[in-house]
């Protein structure tokens, strides 16, 4: 996203709103006087927290879990918005079980593959018919190779060439539409190891990714120390990466 489009007057939809992340995001947008609307499937939640915010918020549900509902529902946003400079999908399932239940796996891949495509296809078409606008979307480097959490490495990868094609296409029909791919590092390991070192506090993850929002980059891994470990990732022959192990690591004293 040019460094024009976080003015006074331009508009943001956040699909996924209530997680922390989205709110500090959301929080430094409206600093920065972008107008807001906050999408997530339990809108009450967010009421509270768009009252404190600098810019006018306004919140909506939105259910991501039903493609064909999420479409006229985002739809009647735009309408009610006049159009908007960013959407914003911060939307994802993760979970494991061993047994890699069926029904597990198909929540994620409901949630994940589907309704995230049905998001960013139609805030793409929206994008096309007004002219111009930046889709932007936080991933994970999960989707780089296959993991214990099977459905969820595979929607990752899933989200992160579908952005790539719809980079692509954008390119194709000469349009001003940026497609910004948030690689986030692999946090949820991070946290299981107890690890200072990778965990960085929600405010620095969210002003990095303001940052790249504002460059309009096509892809960025946040934190940036994570860009190694995605590179390192990449490298690592199947033999390897199929016998890594996590192990939490024991607090003094136990």
């Amino acid at each position: 996203m040019s460094s024009n489009i976080l003015m006074t007057q331009a508009t943001a939809i956040i699909v996924g709103a209530s997680s922390l992340l989205s709110r500090e995001i959301a929080r430094r947008l409206a600093d920065e006087g972008t107008k807001l609307a906050l999408l997530a499937q339990d809108p009450d939640s967010l009421k509270e927290f768009a009252a404190t915010l600098a810019t006018e918020a306004q919140v909506f549900g939105l259910d991501i879990d039903k493609p064909q509902t999420l479409i006229a529902e985002l739809e009647q946003i735009w309408q009610q918005l006049g159009g908007a400079h960013l959407v914003l999908v911060n939307t994802g399932l993760n979970s494991y079980h061993p047994d890699l239940p069926w029904q597990l796996e198909d929540e994620i891949i409901s949630v994940n593959v589907r309704g995230f495509a049905a998001v960013c296809n139609t805030a793409f078409r929206l994008f096309r018919e007004q002219g111009y606008g930046q889709l932007a979307a936080i991933n994970s480097i999960a989707g780089l190779r296959g993991g214990p959490s099977v459905a969820f490495h595979a929607s990752k990868a899933f989200g992160m060439n579908y952005l790539e094609g719809l980079s692509m296409h954008a390119q194709r029909l000469k349009l001003p539409i940026t497609i910004t791919d948030i690689q986030l590092g692999l946090l949820d390991k991070a946290a299981l190891q107890q690890s200072k070192l990778w965990l960085s506090p929600v405010d620095v993850v969210a002003g990095q990714i303001i940052r790249a929002l504002q460059k309009g980059k096509r892809r960025v891994y946040v934190t940036k120390r994570w860009a190694t470990v995605a590179w390192l990732t990449k490298l690592l022959p199947e033999f390897i990466y199929n016998t890594r192990h996590w192990k939490v690591k024991k607090r003094k004293g136990q």
